[in-house]
Protein backbone atom coordinates (compact mmCIF):
# COMPACT_ATOMS: atom_id res chain seq x y z
CA UNK A 1 0.00 0.00 0.00
CA UNK A 2 1.56 3.19 -1.14
CA UNK A 3 0.76 5.91 1.08
CA UNK A 4 2.06 9.39 1.46
CA UNK A 5 3.23 9.57 5.01
CA UNK A 6 4.10 13.64 4.72
CA UNK A 7 -0.07 13.69 3.75
CA UNK A 8 -1.44 11.37 5.87
CA UNK A 9 1.18 10.47 9.04
CA UNK A 10 -0.71 7.47 9.98
CA UNK A 11 -2.32 4.95 8.22
CA UNK A 12 -3.77 1.29 9.01
CA UNK A 13 -5.31 -1.53 6.63
CA UNK A 14 -8.55 -3.50 8.40
CA UNK A 15 -9.29 -7.17 7.92
CA UNK A 16 -11.55 -6.61 5.24
CA UNK A 17 -9.02 -4.43 2.81
CA UNK A 18 -10.17 -0.72 3.98
CA UNK A 19 -7.30 1.44 4.73
CA UNK A 20 -7.75 4.03 7.19
CA UNK A 21 -5.84 7.21 7.69
CA UNK A 22 -5.94 11.03 7.66
CA UNK A 23 -5.30 13.78 4.72
CA UNK A 24 -5.18 17.13 6.40
CA UNK A 25 -7.21 16.50 10.03
CA UNK A 26 -9.78 14.55 7.60
CA UNK A 27 -10.41 11.00 8.34
CA UNK A 28 -10.02 9.22 5.09
CA UNK A 29 -11.06 5.76 4.13
CA UNK A 30 -9.59 4.40 1.07
CA UNK A 31 -10.22 0.97 -0.86
CA UNK A 32 -9.08 0.33 -4.60
CA UNK A 33 -11.34 -0.74 -7.27
CA UNK A 34 -10.81 -1.38 -10.86
CA UNK A 35 -11.98 1.98 -13.60
CA UNK A 36 -12.44 5.63 -12.52
CA UNK A 37 -12.22 6.65 -8.89
CA UNK A 38 -15.18 7.74 -6.68
CA UNK A 39 -14.85 9.97 -4.34
CA UNK A 40 -17.14 11.06 -1.31
CA UNK A 41 -16.48 13.82 1.03
CA UNK A 42 -19.05 13.81 4.32
CA UNK A 43 -20.26 16.25 6.79
CA UNK A 44 -22.33 15.85 9.70
CA UNK A 45 -24.43 18.58 9.07
CA UNK A 46 -27.60 18.32 7.43
CA UNK A 47 -31.47 20.16 7.58
CA UNK A 48 -31.85 18.52 11.21
CA UNK A 49 -29.18 21.11 12.93
CA UNK A 50 -31.05 24.04 11.38
CA UNK A 51 -33.88 26.04 12.70
CA UNK A 52 -37.03 27.09 10.54
CA UNK A 53 -36.12 30.38 10.60
CA UNK A 54 -32.57 29.07 9.44
CA UNK A 55 -33.89 26.27 7.36
CA UNK A 56 -31.87 26.08 4.26
CA UNK A 57 -28.45 27.43 5.11
CA UNK A 58 -27.08 24.11 4.55
CA UNK A 59 -28.22 23.63 0.92
CA UNK A 60 -27.37 27.24 0.33
CA UNK A 61 -23.65 26.79 1.52
CA UNK A 62 -23.12 23.09 -0.41
CA UNK A 63 -24.53 24.84 -3.44
CA UNK A 64 -21.79 27.87 -2.97
CA UNK A 65 -19.37 25.50 -2.34
CA UNK A 66 -19.66 23.66 -6.20
CA UNK A 67 -20.29 27.19 -7.93
CA UNK A 68 -16.71 27.27 -9.26
CA UNK A 69 -17.07 24.01 -10.52
CA UNK A 70 -18.93 25.81 -13.37
CA UNK A 71 -19.54 23.55 -16.64
CA UNK A 72 -17.26 20.32 -15.98
CA UNK A 73 -16.84 16.68 -17.73
CA UNK A 74 -16.50 15.36 -14.20
CA UNK A 75 -19.51 13.59 -12.62
CA UNK A 76 -20.16 15.30 -9.52
CA UNK A 77 -22.96 16.14 -7.27
CA UNK A 78 -23.63 17.53 -4.03
CA UNK A 79 -26.53 16.33 -1.62
CA UNK A 80 -28.15 17.76 1.61
CA UNK A 81 -29.97 14.97 3.61
CA UNK A 82 -31.32 15.66 7.57
CA UNK A 83 -28.30 14.71 9.07
CA UNK A 84 -25.21 14.92 6.33
CA UNK A 85 -23.70 16.44 3.81
CA UNK A 86 -21.67 14.84 0.97
CA UNK A 87 -20.17 15.91 -1.60
CA UNK A 88 -18.83 13.27 -4.70
CA UNK A 89 -17.70 12.72 -8.04
CA UNK A 90 -16.23 10.13 -10.18
CA UNK A 91 -13.17 10.50 -12.62
CA UNK A 92 -9.67 10.01 -13.01
CA UNK A 93 -7.13 10.40 -9.72
CA UNK A 94 -6.68 14.02 -11.18
CA UNK A 95 -10.30 14.52 -11.03
CA UNK A 96 -11.22 13.89 -7.79
CA UNK A 97 -8.05 15.63 -6.65
CA UNK A 98 -9.52 18.78 -8.70
CA UNK A 99 -13.17 18.60 -7.26
CA UNK A 100 -12.32 17.80 -3.83
CA UNK A 101 -9.81 20.58 -3.80
CA UNK A 102 -11.68 23.00 -5.29
CA UNK A 103 -14.92 22.24 -2.52
CA UNK A 104 -12.64 22.84 0.45
CA UNK A 105 -11.35 25.87 -1.18
CA UNK A 106 -14.91 27.02 -1.78
CA UNK A 107 -15.77 26.17 1.85
CA UNK A 108 -12.56 28.28 3.41
CA UNK A 109 -13.67 31.39 1.08
CA UNK A 110 -17.45 30.47 -0.13
CA UNK A 111 -18.37 33.09 -3.24
CA UNK A 112 -21.23 34.96 -1.49
CA UNK A 113 -21.26 37.38 -4.22
CA UNK A 114 -23.50 34.62 -5.50
CA UNK A 115 -25.94 34.46 -2.54
CA UNK A 116 -29.11 36.27 -3.90
CA UNK A 117 -28.74 33.95 -7.46
CA UNK A 118 -28.16 30.61 -5.54
CA UNK A 119 -30.86 30.95 -3.32
CA UNK A 120 -33.29 31.64 -5.98
CA UNK A 121 -31.73 28.19 -8.00
CA UNK A 122 -32.68 26.57 -4.23
CA UNK A 123 -36.36 27.58 -5.05
CA UNK A 124 -36.26 26.78 -8.12
CA UNK A 125 -34.88 22.85 -7.12
CA UNK A 126 -37.81 22.51 -5.05
CA UNK A 127 -40.21 23.44 -6.94
CA UNK A 128 -39.31 20.90 -8.91
CA UNK A 129 -38.91 18.12 -6.34
CA UNK A 130 -40.65 15.17 -6.11
CA UNK A 131 -41.93 13.92 -2.99
CA UNK A 132 -41.42 10.19 -1.87
CA UNK A 133 -44.58 7.95 -0.51
CA UNK A 134 -42.88 9.24 3.33
CA UNK A 135 -43.21 12.75 2.63
CA UNK A 136 -45.10 14.69 5.57
CA UNK A 137 -44.44 11.67 8.65
CA UNK A 138 -41.75 13.26 9.85
CA UNK A 139 -43.53 17.09 10.31
CA UNK A 140 -45.77 15.19 12.10
CA UNK A 141 -43.68 13.06 14.40
CA UNK A 142 -41.26 15.71 15.08
CA UNK A 143 -43.30 18.76 14.72
CA UNK A 144 -41.41 22.01 13.29
CA UNK A 145 -37.81 21.11 14.51
CA UNK A 146 -35.29 18.41 13.96
CA UNK A 147 -35.71 16.32 11.45
CA UNK A 148 -39.03 17.25 11.25
CA UNK A 149 -37.49 20.29 8.95
CA UNK A 150 -36.91 17.63 5.87
CA UNK A 151 -40.68 18.13 5.52
CA UNK A 152 -40.88 21.75 5.30
CA UNK A 153 -39.77 24.51 2.42
CA UNK A 154 -36.56 25.96 3.24
CA UNK A 155 -37.99 29.17 4.89
CA UNK A 156 -35.11 30.71 6.19
CA UNK A 157 -33.28 31.51 2.87
CA UNK A 158 -34.51 35.25 2.54
CA UNK A 159 -33.02 36.41 5.74
CA UNK A 160 -29.81 34.48 5.54
CA UNK A 161 -26.81 36.83 5.28
CA UNK A 162 -23.16 36.60 3.78
CA UNK A 163 -21.62 36.43 7.37
CA UNK A 164 -24.43 33.89 8.03
CA UNK A 165 -23.40 31.40 5.51
CA UNK A 166 -19.67 32.12 6.17
CA UNK A 167 -20.15 31.56 10.13
CA UNK A 168 -22.42 27.78 9.41
CA UNK A 169 -19.26 26.66 7.08
CA UNK A 170 -16.59 27.94 9.76
CA UNK A 171 -18.52 26.15 12.58
CA UNK A 172 -19.83 23.09 10.72
CA UNK A 173 -17.89 22.15 7.80
CA UNK A 174 -14.71 21.13 9.80
CA UNK A 175 -11.86 18.78 9.32
CA UNK A 176 -12.99 17.16 12.38
CA UNK A 177 -16.66 17.14 11.35
CA UNK A 178 -16.00 15.82 7.69
CA UNK A 179 -15.00 11.92 6.56
CA UNK A 180 -13.62 11.34 3.21
CA UNK A 181 -13.68 7.97 1.60
CA UNK A 182 -12.40 6.68 -1.86
CA UNK A 183 -12.23 3.33 -4.03
CA UNK A 184 -8.28 4.27 -4.48
CA UNK A 185 -5.61 2.04 -3.04
CA UNK A 186 -3.52 5.30 -2.61
CA UNK A 187 -4.02 8.57 -1.69
CA UNK A 188 -3.79 10.33 -5.39
CA UNK A 189 -0.59 13.40 -5.40
CA UNK A 190 -1.97 17.04 -4.35
CA UNK A 191 -4.80 16.57 -2.26
CA UNK A 192 -5.58 19.50 -0.02
CA UNK A 193 -8.56 19.11 2.46
CA UNK A 194 -7.84 22.10 3.98
CA UNK A 195 -10.77 23.01 6.35
CA UNK A 196 -11.22 24.92 9.04
CA UNK A 197 -10.46 23.37 12.65
CA UNK A 198 -13.73 22.34 14.77
CA UNK A 199 -15.17 19.63 16.63
CA UNK A 200 -17.57 16.51 15.58
CA UNK A 201 -21.27 17.17 16.39
CA UNK A 202 -23.11 14.78 17.30
CA UNK A 203 -26.46 14.56 15.39
CA UNK A 204 -29.08 16.83 16.57
CA UNK A 205 -31.73 15.06 19.87
CA UNK A 206 -35.01 14.17 18.15
CA UNK A 207 -38.05 16.60 19.30
CA UNK A 208 -41.78 15.08 19.14
CA UNK A 209 -44.85 16.52 18.10
CA UNK A 210 -46.79 12.97 19.22
CA UNK A 211 -48.83 12.96 22.42
CA UNK A 212 -48.77 9.15 21.74
CA UNK A 213 -47.75 5.84 19.83
CA UNK A 214 -48.89 4.13 18.30
CA UNK A 215 -50.62 7.32 16.26
CA UNK A 216 -52.17 8.30 13.37
CA UNK A 217 -53.41 11.03 11.06
CA UNK A 218 -55.39 11.48 7.62
CA UNK A 219 -53.67 12.09 4.79
CA UNK A 220 -53.91 12.27 1.11
CA UNK A 221 -51.25 10.00 -0.50
CA UNK A 222 -53.46 7.38 -1.85
CA UNK A 223 -52.70 4.78 0.47
CA UNK A 224 -51.20 3.72 3.63
CA UNK A 225 -47.88 4.92 5.02
CA UNK A 226 -46.33 4.00 8.34
CA UNK A 227 -43.17 4.99 9.85
CA UNK A 228 -41.20 3.65 13.59
CA UNK A 229 -38.05 4.28 14.91
CA UNK A 230 -36.15 1.54 16.40
CA UNK A 231 -32.83 1.41 17.77
CA UNK A 232 -30.56 0.31 14.92
CA UNK A 233 -29.66 -3.33 14.98
CA UNK A 234 -29.47 -6.21 12.15
CA UNK A 235 -32.22 -7.86 13.23
CA UNK A 236 -34.50 -4.75 12.35
CA UNK A 237 -33.20 -4.40 9.01
CA UNK A 238 -34.00 -8.08 8.62
CA UNK A 239 -37.80 -6.96 9.71
CA UNK A 240 -37.77 -4.30 7.68
CA UNK A 241 -37.57 -7.08 4.22
CA UNK A 242 -39.65 -9.21 6.13
CA UNK A 243 -42.65 -7.01 6.35
CA UNK A 244 -42.09 -5.54 2.75
CA UNK A 245 -42.48 -9.27 1.58
CA UNK A 246 -45.38 -9.95 3.67
CA UNK A 247 -47.38 -6.50 2.56
CA UNK A 248 -46.63 -7.15 -0.87
CA UNK A 249 -47.85 -10.84 -0.56
CA UNK A 250 -50.89 -9.95 1.35
CA UNK A 251 -51.93 -6.44 -0.43
CA UNK A 252 -51.20 -7.20 -3.86
CA UNK A 253 -51.00 -10.82 -4.61
CA UNK A 254 -53.94 -12.12 -2.58
CA UNK A 255 -56.03 -9.13 -1.84
CA UNK A 256 -55.23 -7.21 -5.04
CA UNK A 257 -55.54 -4.06 -3.13
CA UNK A 258 -52.37 -2.64 -3.80
CA UNK A 259 -49.60 -2.26 -6.61
CA UNK A 260 -47.12 -1.06 -4.30
CA UNK A 261 -46.73 -2.40 -1.09
CA UNK A 262 -43.03 -2.31 0.49
CA UNK A 263 -41.47 -1.53 3.71
CA UNK A 264 -37.68 0.04 3.63
CA UNK A 265 -34.74 0.85 6.60
CA UNK A 266 -33.07 3.65 6.73
CA UNK A 267 -30.39 4.52 9.55
CA UNK A 268 -31.11 7.83 11.08
CA UNK A 269 -28.58 9.09 12.86
CA UNK A 270 -25.67 7.24 15.29
CA UNK A 271 -28.12 4.71 17.84
CA UNK A 272 -31.61 4.61 15.53
CA UNK A 273 -33.28 4.17 12.47
CA UNK A 274 -36.18 4.37 10.80
CA UNK A 275 -38.96 1.60 9.32
CA UNK A 276 -40.99 3.12 6.31
CA UNK A 277 -43.60 1.07 5.09
CA UNK A 278 -46.32 1.71 2.11
CA UNK A 279 -49.12 0.66 0.27
CA UNK A 280 -51.09 1.94 -2.49
CA UNK A 281 -54.54 1.89 -3.47
CA UNK A 282 -57.27 3.15 -5.70
CA UNK A 283 -60.00 5.57 -3.68
CA UNK A 284 -62.71 2.72 -3.56
CA UNK A 285 -60.31 0.09 -2.08
CA UNK A 286 -58.95 2.22 0.27
CA UNK A 287 -60.57 0.93 3.20
CA UNK A 288 -60.06 -2.21 2.62
CA UNK A 289 -56.40 -1.53 2.61
CA UNK A 290 -56.37 -0.22 6.04
CA UNK A 291 -58.05 -2.89 7.41
CA UNK A 292 -55.75 -5.60 5.51
CA UNK A 293 -52.29 -3.48 6.56
CA UNK A 294 -53.17 -3.49 9.95
CA UNK A 295 -54.22 -7.31 10.09
CA UNK A 296 -50.55 -8.30 8.32
CA UNK A 297 -49.15 -5.92 11.45
CA UNK A 298 -51.04 -7.45 13.75
CA UNK A 299 -49.77 -10.89 12.61
CA UNK A 300 -46.32 -10.37 12.87
CA UNK A 301 -46.88 -8.98 16.30
CA UNK A 302 -48.50 -12.11 17.19
CA UNK A 303 -45.38 -13.93 16.02
CA UNK A 304 -46.93 -15.45 12.85
CA UNK A 305 -43.60 -14.93 10.84
CA UNK A 306 -42.65 -18.03 8.70
CA UNK A 307 -39.22 -19.08 8.82
CA UNK A 308 -38.84 -19.34 4.94
CA UNK A 309 -39.18 -15.60 4.97
CA UNK A 310 -36.06 -15.13 7.65
CA UNK A 311 -34.39 -17.70 5.03
CA UNK A 312 -34.76 -15.66 2.27
CA UNK A 313 -33.97 -12.41 3.84
CA UNK A 314 -31.41 -13.62 5.01
CA UNK A 315 -29.71 -15.12 2.22
CA UNK A 316 -29.90 -11.82 0.53
CA UNK A 317 -28.44 -10.21 3.03
CA UNK A 318 -25.37 -12.52 3.42
CA UNK A 319 -25.19 -12.19 -0.57
CA UNK A 320 -23.93 -8.39 -0.76
CA UNK A 321 -20.57 -9.92 1.14
CA UNK A 322 -20.33 -12.19 -2.26
CA UNK A 323 -19.96 -9.12 -4.29
CA UNK A 324 -16.24 -8.24 -6.48
CA UNK A 325 -13.96 -5.99 -4.86
CA UNK A 326 -16.08 -6.01 -1.61
CA UNK A 327 -13.83 -3.46 0.34
CA UNK A 328 -14.83 -0.92 -2.22
CA UNK A 329 -18.73 -1.43 -2.34
CA UNK A 330 -18.85 -0.95 1.68
CA UNK A 331 -16.55 2.48 1.74
CA UNK A 332 -19.39 4.49 1.74
CA UNK A 333 -21.58 2.61 4.33
CA UNK A 334 -18.37 2.70 6.49
CA UNK A 335 -17.78 6.05 6.33
CA UNK A 336 -21.23 7.20 7.47
CA UNK A 337 -21.12 5.00 10.03
CA UNK A 338 -17.55 6.48 10.73
CA UNK A 339 -18.78 9.46 10.28
CA UNK A 340 -21.96 9.33 12.89
CA UNK A 341 -19.62 7.26 15.33
CA UNK A 342 -21.89 4.29 14.75
CA UNK A 343 -19.87 1.08 15.74
CA UNK A 344 -19.13 -0.51 12.67
CA UNK A 345 -18.69 -3.91 12.01
CA UNK A 346 -16.15 -5.95 10.13
CA UNK A 347 -17.27 -8.94 6.95
CA UNK A 348 -16.78 -11.60 9.35
CA UNK A 349 -18.89 -9.97 12.42
CA UNK A 350 -21.84 -9.16 10.34
CA UNK A 351 -22.08 -11.88 8.69
CA UNK A 352 -22.16 -13.47 12.37
CA UNK A 353 -25.14 -11.34 13.61
CA UNK A 354 -26.91 -11.88 10.21
CA UNK A 355 -26.66 -15.49 10.64
CA UNK A 356 -27.76 -15.23 14.04
CA UNK A 357 -31.29 -13.62 13.76
CA UNK A 358 -34.03 -15.78 14.64
CA UNK A 359 -37.63 -15.88 14.19
CA UNK A 360 -37.88 -14.85 18.43
CA UNK A 361 -36.19 -11.71 17.31
CA UNK A 362 -38.35 -10.40 14.16
CA UNK A 363 -41.17 -11.03 16.93
CA UNK A 364 -39.71 -8.63 19.30
CA UNK A 365 -38.94 -5.76 16.17
CA UNK A 366 -42.60 -5.95 15.93
CA UNK A 367 -43.89 -5.23 18.65
CA UNK A 368 -41.44 -2.30 19.59
CA UNK A 369 -42.49 -1.21 15.54
CA UNK A 370 -46.33 -1.28 16.70
CA UNK A 371 -45.41 0.78 19.81
CA UNK A 372 -43.95 3.68 18.05
CA UNK A 373 -45.83 3.55 14.65
CA UNK A 374 -46.81 6.79 12.78
CA UNK A 375 -49.63 5.70 10.45
CA UNK A 376 -51.03 8.16 7.28
CA UNK A 377 -54.43 6.60 6.37
CA UNK A 378 -57.02 8.02 3.69
CA UNK A 379 -60.73 8.21 4.61
CA UNK A 380 -62.07 7.33 8.54
CA UNK A 381 -59.57 6.79 11.58
CA UNK A 382 -58.25 3.89 12.59
CA UNK A 383 -59.23 4.01 16.34
CA UNK A 384 -60.52 0.58 16.38
CA UNK A 385 -56.93 -0.82 15.82
CA UNK A 386 -55.65 0.59 19.18
CA UNK A 387 -54.18 3.38 17.41
CA UNK A 388 -54.73 7.51 19.03
CA UNK A 389 -55.32 10.92 17.00
CA UNK A 390 -51.79 11.98 16.36
CA UNK A 391 -52.49 15.49 17.53
CA UNK A 392 -54.76 18.05 18.55
CA UNK A 393 -54.11 21.90 19.04
CA UNK A 394 -53.97 22.70 22.49
CA UNK A 395 -56.43 24.85 24.47
CA UNK A 396 -57.21 28.54 22.89
CA UNK A 397 -55.71 31.71 24.47
CA UNK A 398 -57.54 34.42 25.99
CA UNK A 399 -57.42 37.61 24.08
CA UNK A 400 -58.33 40.05 21.94
CA UNK A 401 -60.97 38.90 18.86
CA UNK A 402 -61.12 39.37 15.58
CA UNK A 403 -63.46 38.47 13.26
CA UNK A 404 -63.24 37.52 9.41
CA UNK A 405 -64.76 40.01 7.53
CA UNK A 406 -66.48 37.26 5.64
CA UNK A 407 -67.47 34.62 8.29
CA UNK A 408 -68.25 35.68 11.94
CA UNK A 409 -67.88 32.54 13.12
CA UNK A 410 -64.13 32.53 11.92
CA UNK A 411 -62.10 34.88 14.49
CA UNK A 412 -58.52 35.56 15.47
CA UNK A 413 -57.56 35.98 19.28
CA UNK A 414 -54.68 37.62 20.62
CA UNK A 415 -53.64 37.08 23.25
CA UNK A 416 -50.48 38.53 25.64
CA UNK A 417 -48.55 34.68 25.24
CA UNK A 418 -50.39 33.57 21.88
CA UNK A 419 -52.76 33.90 19.27
CA UNK A 420 -55.30 31.12 18.01
CA UNK A 421 -57.72 30.96 15.50
CA UNK A 422 -60.67 29.36 15.89
CA UNK A 423 -63.73 27.81 13.22
CA UNK A 424 -66.82 26.43 13.78
CA UNK A 425 -64.95 22.70 13.77
CA UNK A 426 -61.52 23.61 14.52
CA UNK A 427 -58.73 25.70 16.49
CA UNK A 428 -55.21 25.84 16.38
CA UNK A 429 -52.80 27.60 18.82
CA UNK A 430 -49.09 29.32 18.80
CA UNK A 431 -47.43 30.10 21.85
CA UNK A 432 -45.36 33.23 21.03
CA UNK A 433 -42.53 31.33 23.36
CA UNK A 434 -42.84 28.07 21.27
CA UNK A 435 -42.79 29.82 17.96
CA UNK A 436 -40.31 28.12 15.79
CA UNK A 437 -41.27 30.38 13.24
CA UNK A 438 -42.89 33.86 12.03
CA UNK A 439 -42.72 35.13 8.83
CA UNK A 440 -43.20 39.17 8.80
CA UNK A 441 -44.51 40.66 5.41
CA UNK A 442 -44.11 44.29 4.72
CA UNK A 443 -48.21 44.35 4.25
CA UNK A 444 -48.54 43.17 7.76
CA UNK A 445 -49.54 39.74 7.12
CA UNK A 446 -47.76 37.26 9.83
CA UNK A 447 -47.13 33.30 9.26
CA UNK A 448 -46.23 31.65 12.43
CA UNK A 449 -45.54 28.17 12.83
CA UNK A 450 -44.99 26.44 16.46
CA UNK A 451 -42.71 24.13 17.44
CA UNK A 452 -45.26 21.47 17.16
CA UNK A 453 -46.11 21.88 13.80
CA UNK A 454 -49.40 23.53 14.26
CA UNK A 455 -49.28 26.81 12.20
CA UNK A 456 -51.12 30.27 11.68
CA UNK A 457 -51.77 32.27 8.66
CA UNK A 458 -53.00 36.40 9.63
CA UNK A 459 -53.84 38.46 6.83
CA UNK A 460 -54.97 41.86 7.75
CA UNK A 461 -57.18 42.27 4.44
CA UNK A 462 -59.08 39.36 5.98
CA UNK A 463 -59.84 40.27 9.32
CA UNK A 464 -61.63 43.02 11.49
CA UNK A 465 -57.87 43.90 12.63
CA UNK A 466 -57.30 47.65 15.02
CA UNK A 467 -54.13 49.90 14.83
CA UNK A 468 -51.66 48.16 17.28
CA UNK A 469 -53.18 44.74 16.99
CA UNK A 470 -49.66 42.76 16.10
CA UNK A 471 -48.21 44.40 18.84
CA UNK A 472 -48.25 41.52 21.21
CA UNK A 473 -47.11 38.94 18.37
CA UNK A 474 -44.03 40.97 17.78
CA UNK A 475 -43.24 41.72 21.09
CA UNK A 476 -43.94 38.05 21.89
CA UNK A 477 -41.74 35.88 19.77
CA UNK A 478 -38.17 35.38 20.01
CA UNK A 479 -36.34 37.61 17.55
CA UNK A 480 -34.25 34.04 16.34
CA UNK A 481 -37.50 33.17 15.28
CA UNK A 482 -38.43 35.73 13.03
CA UNK A 483 -37.79 35.99 9.34
CA UNK A 484 -38.57 39.26 7.56
CA UNK A 485 -39.74 38.63 3.82
CA UNK A 486 -39.93 40.28 0.98
CA UNK A 487 -43.09 42.87 -0.50
CA UNK A 488 -45.42 40.39 -1.82
CA UNK A 489 -46.65 40.71 -5.40
CA UNK A 490 -50.29 42.59 -4.55
CA UNK A 491 -52.02 39.99 -6.94
CA UNK A 492 -50.84 37.43 -4.26
CA UNK A 493 -52.49 39.35 -1.37
CA UNK A 494 -55.78 37.34 -0.11
CA UNK A 495 -58.82 39.63 -0.41
CA UNK A 496 -62.28 39.39 1.04
CA UNK A 497 -64.85 38.03 -1.33
CA UNK A 498 -66.70 41.53 -1.83
CA UNK A 499 -70.54 39.43 -1.93
CA UNK A 500 -69.26 37.81 1.24
CA UNK A 501 -68.86 40.43 2.92
CA UNK A 502 -72.08 42.59 2.21
CA UNK A 503 -74.12 39.00 2.86
CA UNK A 504 -72.87 38.82 6.39
CA UNK A 505 -73.37 43.00 7.00
CA UNK A 506 -76.87 41.88 5.70
CA UNK A 507 -77.32 39.41 8.47
CA UNK A 508 -79.38 40.68 11.50
CA UNK A 509 -76.43 40.52 14.63
CA UNK A 510 -75.93 41.59 17.66
CA UNK A 511 -75.23 44.89 17.23
CA UNK A 512 -76.69 47.68 18.90
CA UNK A 513 -80.07 46.88 21.17
CA UNK A 514 -79.27 43.19 22.01
CA UNK A 515 -75.48 44.13 22.90
CA UNK A 516 -77.34 46.38 25.42
CA UNK A 517 -79.51 44.07 26.07
CA UNK A 518 -76.81 41.56 27.59
CA UNK A 519 -74.95 44.21 28.83
CA UNK A 520 -77.34 45.27 31.09
CA UNK A 521 -77.79 41.73 32.22
CA UNK A 522 -74.51 41.51 33.39
CA UNK A 523 -74.82 44.56 35.44
CA UNK A 524 -78.68 43.39 37.16
CA UNK A 525 -76.09 39.78 37.71
CA UNK A 526 -73.77 41.81 39.84
CA UNK A 527 -76.36 43.85 41.46
CA UNK A 528 -78.74 41.06 42.04
CA UNK A 529 -75.70 39.62 43.42
CA UNK A 530 -75.27 41.92 45.91
CA UNK A 531 -78.43 41.91 47.22
CA UNK A 532 -79.24 37.82 47.15
CA UNK A 533 -76.26 38.27 49.80
CA UNK A 534 -77.66 40.81 51.69
CA UNK A 535 -81.18 39.03 51.90
CA UNK A 536 -79.57 35.76 52.99
CA UNK A 537 -77.84 38.08 55.50
CA UNK A 538 -81.09 39.66 56.91
CA UNK A 539 -82.83 36.53 56.85
CA UNK A 540 -80.73 34.25 58.87
CA UNK A 541 -79.38 37.16 61.44
CA UNK A 542 -81.81 36.32 64.68
CA UNK A 543 -81.11 40.30 65.47
CA UNK A 544 -82.75 41.36 62.41
CA UNK A 545 -85.58 38.35 61.59
CA UNK A 546 -86.86 37.47 64.59
CA UNK A 547 -89.46 35.00 63.45
CA UNK A 548 -86.72 32.70 61.41
CA UNK A 549 -85.47 32.94 57.77
CA UNK A 550 -88.41 33.44 54.98
CA UNK A 551 -86.46 30.53 52.44
CA UNK A 552 -89.11 31.81 49.71
CA UNK A 553 -87.63 35.17 49.31
CA UNK A 554 -83.73 33.88 49.49
CA UNK A 555 -84.84 31.17 46.78
CA UNK A 556 -86.48 33.42 44.62
CA UNK A 557 -83.86 35.71 45.09
CA UNK A 558 -81.33 33.25 43.80
CA UNK A 559 -83.44 32.12 41.10
CA UNK A 560 -83.24 35.93 39.57
CA UNK A 561 -79.81 36.07 39.86
CA UNK A 562 -79.08 33.22 37.90
CA UNK A 563 -81.67 34.32 35.39
CA UNK A 564 -79.79 37.04 34.35
CA UNK A 565 -76.36 35.36 34.74
CA UNK A 566 -77.10 32.64 32.40
CA UNK A 567 -77.08 34.49 29.34
CA UNK A 568 -73.98 37.09 30.54
CA UNK A 569 -71.82 34.08 31.18
CA UNK A 570 -72.26 32.38 28.13
CA UNK A 571 -71.45 35.56 26.22
CA UNK A 572 -68.46 35.55 27.98
CA UNK A 573 -67.67 31.83 27.69
CA UNK A 574 -68.40 32.56 23.51
CA UNK A 575 -66.45 35.50 23.15
CA UNK A 576 -63.49 33.53 24.85
CA UNK A 577 -63.70 30.76 22.57
CA UNK A 578 -64.03 33.34 19.36
CA UNK A 579 -67.51 32.21 18.96
CA UNK A 580 -69.22 35.70 20.14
Amino acid sequence: MDIDTTTAPTATTDADGVTTTTVDGVRTLLAPRSGPVTAGLLFRVGRADETLATSGITHLVEHLALHRHGLSDLHYNGATAAAYTLFAVTGTAADVVEYLNGVCAALRDLPVDRLETEKEILRTEAAGRGRGPGHGMDLWRYGARSHGLVDYAETGLPAITAEDVRDWARTRFTAENAVLWMTSGTLPAGLDLTLPAGEWLPAPEPTSALPATPAYFHGDAGGVVLTSVLPRSTAARLFAEVLGKELFRELRQKGGYSYTAAAEYHPRDTDHATVIAYADALPAKQDALVGAFVDVLAKLRAGRIEQADLDSVRASALAQFDSPELAAAMLPATAMDLLMRHRHLAVAGARAEIEAVTVEDLHRVAGDLWADALMQVPGRGVDWAGLTAAAASPEIVTGRRYSALEDGKVALLVGKDGISLVTPNDQVTVRYAECALMQVFPDGARHLVGNDGFSITVEPTLYRLTLGWLAPLDAGVPPASVVRMPPRDPARIPRPNPSNVQRRAARPNRSGAVTAWIWLLGTLTVLLTAATGVVVFAQTDPELSSEGPDWGAVFFSGLLTVTCAYPWIEYLRKRRRGEG
